[in-house]
């Protein structure tokens, strides 16, 4: 039976320990002892970044903003799908996990962060939706461990009236906002669709292969069309 080993380790906002670990290839992130992410479980992150960025291949210029680095999955999809005139600002609030990311050895996304499109915020994503209304053709939120904080009491706010006003002001016109949960959550979906959004629910299994284990869920909001992007 192989064993797990402890790589490194950080103290997340809320004074929380959060560690780096590694089970023969397998990279796993904890917090308070709570897995967080991991590579063996990577297909619905993947899934968040494609799904956000649908139809933006054939735009000029877009704009997207990642909230949470995390190992570097949806970014990874994200570059996939985007144009090389594309800019991807990434804001991770807890520095550790921009260093593991950009250590090669490591195996997460330090061919990621080498990309000339992206540029890394080590800083609250809240802060990025501030910078300018109507700035990005999609905004993608992956902060915790779903629709209430984990991390850090502070990403609450992003799935409350306040940070989703946020968002929905950050998007230009068809934007999309997307969220991923470890769990469905109708009533921040009712709460999306108070906030002008029309929303679908997309339930996504963990593996790409698997067929067993509880889905994760992808909340994506689109903003109405029309006008232009500033």
């Amino acid at each position: 039976m192989k064993k797990t080993t402890l790589l490194d380790s950080a103290t997340t906002p809320d004074g929380r320990p959060m560690t780096l670990l590694a089970h023969d290839t397998d990279r796993i992130i904890r917090v308070g002892g709570i897995e967080l992410m991991s590579t063996r479980q990577h297909h619905s992150e993947e899934r968040l970044g494609e799904l956000a960025c649908d139809g933006l291949a054939a735009v000029r210029a877009p704009r997207v903003l990642i909230g949470g680095l995390g190992m570097g999955f949806t970014l990874r999809a994200v570059l996939r799908v985007l144009p090389a005139d594309a800019e991807v600002i990434v804001a991770e609030l807890i520095p550790a996990v921009v260093r593991w990311n950009r250590d090669p050895d490591l195996g997460l996304g330090a061919d990621c962060l080498d990309d000339e499109r992206v540029r890394i915020v080590e800083g609250d994503v809240a802060d990025c939706l501030r910078e300018g209304a109507g700035r990005y053709d999609a905004v993608i939120l992956d902060v915790d461990n779903g629709t209430n904080a984990l991390t850090a009491r502070g990403n609450d706010r992003l799935y409350r009236a306040t940070g989703v006003g946020q968002v929905r002001r950050a998007l230009g016109p068809g934007g999309c906002a997307a969220y991923w949960s470890a769990y469905d959550d109708p009533a921040f979906v009712e709460l999306l669709e108070s906030s002008g959004f029309e929303v679908t629910v997309e339930r996504v299994r963990p593996h790409a292969k698997a067929r067993g284990g509880s889905p994760h869920y992808l909340f994506l909001a689109h903003a109405a069309s029309g006008g232009q992007r500033r």
